[in-house]
């Protein structure tokens, strides 16, 4: 009588039920070797703590934060480049933080696969170190887990969780100070950033290779430009444009009863244009979906439009004059 093929697999340990423990330590050590100011050092504890300054703070407010990157990842693995995702994931996490007038303390990750390919995980934690340094907080710590009854061998999906820190009173929106006639002004993006992937990647063909490195661009991180705006006490609302485009996240952070009245003349990035021609894709559905060129947008009161003006045309910070709110 023959034996069957879940006879000849004797399972006697964690490896052969698919989990190695001792990859997994091995992504840790690799952490904590990471020489960045960025690297909390309790790397691998069971809980990871961070001081927290409040000395600026009368009624400090901790804020959190969670995301993903989505079928980015898809991208990512099929040109073997997964060094930008973890820029995105840090990214999708604290823009919002930013736009609720915050400052980023501390980020974590969770990282879910088939199986630990140390490489691939390097990959993606070394661009995760990056985000958090360009974003001016730490990470403090994360989880691998490896889980071959869920993914197939090369899958993985990536989550972010993010904390920031904000004074109670500067809180964003403030819903109570905006008017009629005040003044919207944009950030520029990168690019796609990390929303509208599951329409761009399947209108874009594989054989336009250049188009397609161009979606692994990574999320732009708006820190030092929030940091310098929250300073001036002048920003009364601001969105991180993400999914559902410019005007829908706009409209989240403004009073009923007004509407974005924009003028649409900022430049557009050239893969929004790729993406439009490629899939025939309606200009307003492109609006709807993507970020178009801005990633991140605020308002102003009207009186505040010189000043702010001026304010970025001297610390260089790249803004771009959108339109006004009107009555909806």
């Amino acid at each position: 009588m023959k034996e069957n093929a879940a006879e000849k697999h004797v399972i006697k340990t964690y490896r052969d039920a698919g989990v190695d423990i001792e990859r997994g330590e091995n992504i840790t050590s690799f952490i904590r070797g990471l020489k960045s100011p960025s690297v909390g050092r309790q790397i691998g504890a069971f809980s990871a703590g961070f001081e927290i300054d409040t000395s600026h703070y009368k009624n400090p407010v901790i804020l959190s934060t969670t995301d993903g990157v989505g079928t980015k990842i898809l991208v990512a693995r099929e040109l073997g480049r997964l060094d930008t995702i973890g820029i995105d994931l840090v990214a999708m996490c604290v823009n919002d933080l930013l736009a609720s007038g915050a400052l980023p303390l501390s980020f974590l990750d969770y990282i879910a696969c088939g199986k630990i390919e140390e490489n691939t995980i390097r990959e993606i934690i070394t661009g995760i170190v990056r985000g958090c340094e360009i974003a001016g907080c730490t990470l403090s710590g994360g989880e691998t887990a490896e889980l071959p009854d869920m993914y197939g061998e090369d899958d993985f999906d990536l989550a972010g969780f993010a904390v920031g820190i904000a004074e109670k009173n500067h809180l964003l929106p403030r819903l109570d100070s905006i008017h009629r006639g005040d003044q919207v002004f944009g950030l520029p993006s990168s690019g796609i950033h990390s929303n509208g992937l599951s329409l761009a990647r399947k209108v874009i063909p594989p054989t336009m290779k250049e188009a397609r490195e161009m979606l692994l661009i990574p999320t732009r991180i708006y820190s030092e430009e929030m940091k310098a705006l929250l300073s001036t006490g002048k920003v009364l609302a601001a969105a991180h444009v993400t999914g559902g485009g410019i005007v829908s996240n706009l409209s989240r952070v403004i009073p009923k009863g007004l509407k974005p009245l924009l003028d649409f003349s900022w430049k557009i990035p050239e893969i929004f244009e790729i993406i439009r021609r490629e899939g025939k894709i309606e200009i307003d559905e492109m609006y709807r979906v993507f970020n178009m060129g801005i990633g991140m947008c605020f308002v102003v009161s009207r009186k505040d439009k010189k000043s702010i003006v001026d304010f970025c045309h001297a610390r260089e910070v790249d803004i771009v004059h959108m339109g006004e709110l009107s009555d909806g």
